[in-house]
């Protein structure tokens, strides 16, 4: 989990069952790409907002881009790939065992099944309105981050340095130009394979992580206004407190998939942490209707109250080698029983005897 949400043409659509939840992910016209699986983890400190997320992708794209606006001025790396790895054992479910007493459908004699029942995410010159303040190659990542005071100046440098836009992006973009946010430019080409050209995306990208100032954390989510199937949202919060967002901005209520204190990190997490202890929480959110999406999350400190999902898998009651406990104590009622309408008979019969007498 991960989870998370993509915006795609709709010519250029490969059915996702996982999206990018904060920008627009567009291949080339005549290509498809699809998101199997995106997974964020957002670490906040109060100052400064970290956003590490890794994209499993699919489809004949060679290239492909992706804008993302932030609140400031970013930084931007490789991130760890085993930190989901991390996140998803530390919020795994608890697996326990639940123990019932009279038979069930799949017990004998009712069925000879044994089974158990169980329960169950290179920039050209800008115009005047738009201004590069950096570029990186990052592995398949080439980045360039942006600044524009004009949605339609940004959308026409898009274009003009190889980013095919959705023709409705210039409009999402105008309330985060009239905020002055900026913008991370990402265009994704795989390395070629045994020194020929052709290699397509496809399969896990290399993580990235973005790293601006913010004294809120939000998580960018406006863009995704531009996907046309049902998306998901997955996200590993690591803060002080257990973080949750203040409203569903267009989409069903956020879930609680786990939340609790983490006093020592370890590997990558502590890496994303800095070493100090960390409060996490993961959440999963749907949006099954994608244009409904009227803002970007902002996630806000609540009671650290912990929360973790169990799992329960219900078992007959059994004792000394599997006897299930309902035969013994049905089979001692009912010998409890006949041995009581025995003893009364006798009783009676001695005493008929002793009247005769």
């Amino acid at each position: 989990m991960l989870v998370a949400l993509l915006a795609l043409q709709s010519v250029s659509l490969v059915a996702p069952a996982h999206a990018c939840g904060c920008g627009a992910m567009i291949p080339d016209r005549s290509q498809r790409i699809g998101v199997d699986r995106e997974t964020s983890a957002v670490r906040w400190d109060g100052r400064t907002e970290q956003i590490v997320m890794r994209f499993t992708v699919r489809g004949n794209a060679q290239r492909a881009a992706w804008i993302m606006p932030v609140p400031g001025r970013a930084d931007v790396e490789l991130g760890d790939p085993e930190l989901f790895d991390a996140l998803e054992g530390l919020t795994r479910p608890v697996y326990r065992e639940r123990h019932y007493f009279w038979p069930r459908g799949r017990d004998w004699p009712f069925a000879d099944d044994d089974t158990d029942g169980a329960g169950a995410a290179p920039p050209g010159r800008s115009p005047a309105d738009v201004a590069v303040v950096g570029r990186e190659r990052l592995g398949p990542f080439d980045v360039a981050r942006l600044t524009a005071t004009d949605p339609d100046a940004l959308s026409g440098w898009l274009e003009k340095n190889g980013f095919e836009l959705p023709d409705r992006l210039a409009g999402e973009l105008e309330p985060y130009v009239e905020q002055k946010w900026e913008y991370v430019a990402i265009r994704l080409a795989p390395a070629a394979e045994n020194g020929t050209d052709g290699a397509v995306l496809r399969g896990e990208l290399d993580p990235l992580k973005i790293t601006f100032a913010s004294d809120r954390l939000v998580y960018p989510m406006r863009l995704s206004r531009l996907a046309r199937t049902p998306q998901s949202l997955g996200l590993y919060v690591l803060a002080d407190h257990r973080m949750e967002p203040r409203g569903d901005i267009g989409g069903a209520k956020p879930e609680i998939t786990y939340a609790g204190a983490i006093a020592g990190p370890s590997g990558p997490v502590a890496e994303l942490t800095g070493g100090r202890p960390a409060f996490l929480t993961a959440l999963d959110q749907d949006f099954p209707e994608p244009s409904r999406i009227d803002g970007d999350h902002e996630l806000r400190t609540v009671a650290d109250a912990p929360y973790q999902e169990v799992v329960h898998t219900d078992r007959l009651l059994t004792v000394g080698g599997g006897i299930p406990v309902w035969i013994l104590t049905v089979t001692g009622a009912l010998v409890a029983a006949v041995g009581t309408v025995v003893a009364v008979r006798f009783r009676r019969a001695r005493a008929g005897v002793r009247s005769a007498a």
